[in-house]
C-alpha cells in the first residue's frame, strides 16, 4: 500500500554514504516513512522539551514495530544548550540503556538537536547510526542535511564537530505548521540564501512567492524544500568536508556566528542572524566589485520582507573583527568572507579590515 501522497525525494550522492531526503506531508507517523532506516534492535530519539509533546509519541510508535525497544530523550530547548553539558546527557543515556553499535539515534527538532544528536552518534562507540527528523523550516533546507554535525563552544559557534551523515532525512512538512512565526522566518533566511549564492531563477522564485512562504502555504513550502535541499545536495556531493565549494553555503554565516556569539547565544535565533548576515555580506561584495547596489538592495529587501532583521547589533567594529577571527574558514589570522563576485555565484576571500569596519559602520545600529 502506497503512502497517502508520496513523499518528494533528494539524493545526496555520496558513494556508500549515500542517502535519500524524503518531503512530503503526513510522513512522521506512518512507518513505511523509515523503511530506509537501519535495522537494529533499539532506538534512541532524542529531542527536547519544546517537540517532544508535538511529536515525540507518533514518532516512537511508527517506529515501535522496526525496533523492540525504542526510548526518547528530552534535552532542554535553544542554541543556550547546545554545549557539552547536554551532549553528555545523550552519552548517558546510550549508556545507561547499553547501547551498541547498532543503535539507532532519531534526531526529532530544529538544528540545535539535530547537530547534538549527529554529534553523539559520530561519537558514541566511534559511530553508530541516525536518522534526521527535523522539524522546523530551517533544519529542512539546511542543517539536517549534509552531515555538519557539532555543539558551541564560549568561544565560538560550532567550533568542535564533526561530518557524519545520517542515513535517512525525514522532512514532513506538517511539522511546519506548529512553528512560531518567527521561526518561520529565521528558517526563510537559510532558504534565500541559496539564490544569490548559486541559483538566480530559485531567487526571483522566493521574491514571488514571500508573502505565500509566510503564509505556510503547503505548495510553496514544498518547492522551497525540495529545490533548497536539491542545490545543497549538488554542492556536498562535490565537496563533503567543505574543502572548497562548500563553504559559500556558509554565505552571511561569518557575520551571523559573531552576531550570535556576541550577543550571546539565543539572544537572536541562528537564522536571524544569518539573515542579518547576509546583508553585511552583500554590501562587502559590492565594495569588492562583485555586484552593484541595485542586487545589494534587492537582497537586503527580501530579507526584510522574510521578517528578518537588516540592521546589525551594535558590538562594535573591534569584537565583530575578534569574534570572526575565530571562524573555520579563518587562515593564518586572516578573517575569510563568502562574497558574491556576481549575481548567482559567490567565492571565499579575505577583505581588508579597513573595508570590513566601513561595512559594519554602515549597518549596524547607532
Amino acid at each position: 500500500m502506497p503512502l497517502p501522497v508520496p513523499p518528494e525525494r533528494v539524493e545526496i550522492q555520496l558513494g556508500e554514504r549515500s542517502y535519500q531526503i524524503l518531503i512530503g506531508s503526513d510522513l512522521l507517523g506512518d512507518p513505511r516513512s523509515f523503511a530506509a532506516a537501519p535495522s537494529a534492535a533499539s532506538a534512541l530519539i532524542v529531542t527536547n522539551t519544546t517537540v517532544a509533546p508535538l511529536y515525540a509519541a507518533t514518532l516512537r510508535e511508527a517506529l515501535a514495530g522496526r525496533y523492540r525497544e525504542v526510548h526518547v530523550l528530552e534535552l532542554p530547548d535553544g542554541e543556550a544548550h547546545k554545549d557539552w553539558q547536554t551532549l553528555n546527557r545523550v552519552f548517558d543515556a546510550l549508556l545507561a540503556r547499553g547501547a551498541d553499535r547498532k543503535t539507532v539515534l532519531f534526531a526529532l527538532g530544529g538544528g540545535v538537536v539535530g547537530d547534538m544528536t549527529g554529534f553523539a552518534a559520530a561519537s558514541y562507540m566511534r559511530g553508530v547510526p541516525f536518522v534526521q527528523v527535523p522539524t522546523t523550516l530551517l533544519a529542512q533546507v539546511d542543517s539536517s542535511v549534509g552531515g555538519k554535525t557539532a555543539i558551541n563552544h564560549p568561544l565560538g559557534k560550532n567550533m568542535i564537530g564533526a561530518f557524519y551523515q545520517p542515513k535517512l532525512v525525514l522532512c514532513d512538512l506538517a511539522t511546519l505548521a506548529s512553528l512560531p512565526p518567527r521561526e518561520l522566518s529565521a528558517g526563510l533566511a537559510e532558504v534565500i540564501k541559496y539564490g544569490p549564492i548559486y541559483d538566480l531563477d530559485f531567487l526571483a522564485w522566493i521574491e514571488a512567492h514571500i508573502d505565500a512562504l509566510i503564509a505556510r502555504e503547503p505548495a510553496a513550502l514544498a518547492h522551497a524544500v525540495k529545490r533548497s535541499c536539491e542545490i545543497k545536495a549538488e554542492v556536498v556531493g562535490q565537496d563533503e568536508r567543505e574543502a572548497g565549494l562548500r563553504a559559500i553555503l556558509n554565505f552571511g554565516h561569518t557575520f551571523g556566528h559573531a552576531i550570535e556569539s556576541g550577543l550571546g547565544y539565543g539572544e537572536w535565533l541562528h537564522g536571524e542572524a544569518v539573515g542579518c548576515g547576509m546583508v553585511l555580506a552583500a554590501q562587502l561584495s559590492a565594495r569588492l566589485g562583485g555586484i552593484d547596489a541595485a542586487f545589494v538592495e534587492r537582497l537586503t529587501a527580501l530579507v526584510r520582507r522574510a521578517g528578518l532583521p537588516v540592521v546589525a547589533p551594535a558590538l562594535g567594529a573591534e569584537r565583530y573583527l575578534e569574534l570572526m577571527r575565530v571562524d573555520k574558514k579563518s587562515e593564518a589570522g586572516e578573517i575569510r568572507f563568502v562574497v558574491l563576485d556576481k549575481p548567482g555565484s559567490a567565492v571565499v576571500r579575505g577583505a581588508p579590515d579597513a573595508m570590513v569596519r566601513e561595512v559594519l559602520a554602515q549597518c549596524c545600529a547607532a
